[in-house]
């Protein structure tokens, strides 16, 4: 017979149980005793049967994190917090990546390999929630939800976000200001546009239609919208991106046009990546710890798995605050 996990026990002089636990990093076990445990697996060449652990425990101890936009430099950010805590919790993180959530097939996430999943770039409109939920596995939404009263959510305050640009930019004397916002089925989007219209509408400012324009959180959307925006009879003095990832394409953007920022432009973004402190940017941005972000989603999961969450959900709301750097200025 092979070597099993009551020899490593044996060896190490602990319970075959603390042997599954400290394999699996669970944090009741003290890192003495998993570092022990560890040792005397790898003197015996033990390897835990992954297929054995499941049926014994009906728990996979994995968690699928859905992310559809791999190419934004945010979600790099966010998923390695969330991965260091999922393992702290004694879970192993599994990435499923595809174009749009409806493209993630069903039958992957509900093959009994998985205890939960982490939804990560969710749409208003998708049916992903609808499905997980009627077949009863755990999910929460991480920086954006459906914006529905049960969601389980570990979010960022958006709408707080928005309006703390709009106050900054009417105190700075703007008065003709742009955005260029998120997508519409986007809570992120629709949240942030929200908030900065309500400052700006309590301070007697407008946001002419012709003045906004929508699109993905890419490089792209900033790149190619400022000089449309720069084309009307009065091109706007000041321009708040949906996200840092955008605001980078409008100061790309007005480099190339010879736009100097900030003297003829104001630039301000959302979410402060930690490219946005680059001195080549110098971005002014709204903050928030993308970090905790990250974690409160992935202990909120948990508990979610364990039962241990109000049945009524559960958003957890982080707040946000204004970054001054280098590319806003006073209105000449």
């Amino acid at each position: 017979m092979g070597i099993t996990s009551h020899d490593v026990a044996r060896l190490a002089g602990v319970s075959q149980p603390t042997v599954s636990r400290a394999l699996r990093d669970d944090p009741r076990v003290s890192e003495a005793t998993r570092e022990k445990v560890r040792r005397a697996a790898q003197a015996l060449n033990y390897v835990p049967s992954e297929a054995g652990r499941t049926l014994s425990t009906r728990s996979t101890r994995r968690v699928g994190v859905i992310v559809t936009d791999l190419t934004n430099p945010f979600y790099p950010h966010v998923i390695a917090p969330l991965h260091d805590e999922l393992r702290t919790l004694g879970y192993r993180m599994m990435l499923i990546t595809e174009r749009s959530d409806e493209a993630v097939a069903e039958e992957r996430l509900l093959d009994q390999s998985l205890d939960g999943v982490v939804l990560a770039t969710a749409t208003t409109d998708s049916r992903l929630p609808a499905q997980l939920e009627r077949r009863g596995m755990p999910f929460v939404f991480l920086n954006r939800d459906t914006g529905g009263p049960d969601d389980y959510a570990s979010v960022v305050d958006n709408e707080g976000g928005g309006r703390l640009v709009a106050r900054e930019l009417v105190a700075l004397g703007h008065r003709r200001i742009a955005g260029i916002f998120g997508a519409a089925n986007t809570t992120t989007g629709r949240d942030r546009e929200l908030g900065f219209r309500l400052a700006l509408a309590d301070a007697g400012v407008g946001l002419a239609e012709d003045r906004v324009v929508r699109g993905a959180f890419e490089y792209d959307t900033g790149y190619r919208a400022l000089p449309v925006l720069m084309a009307a009879a009065e091109a706007p003095t000041a321009v708040f991106c949906g996200n840092d990832v955008v605001a980078i394409g409008v100061l790309n953007a007005a480099l190339a046009a010879g736009i100097r920022v900030p003297d003829d432009l104001t630039v301000i973004g959302f979410d402060d990546l930690p490219m946005a402190s680059w001195e080549v940017f110098r971005l002014t941005t709204v903050g928030h710890d993308l970090g905790e972000l990250s974690r409160q989603a992935a202990r909120l999961l948990v508990r979610r798995i364990g039962g241990d969450v109000d049945p009524g959900g559960e958003r957890l709301v982080l707040p946000t605050e204004f970054v001054p750097r280098a590319t806003h200025a006073r209105v000449s």
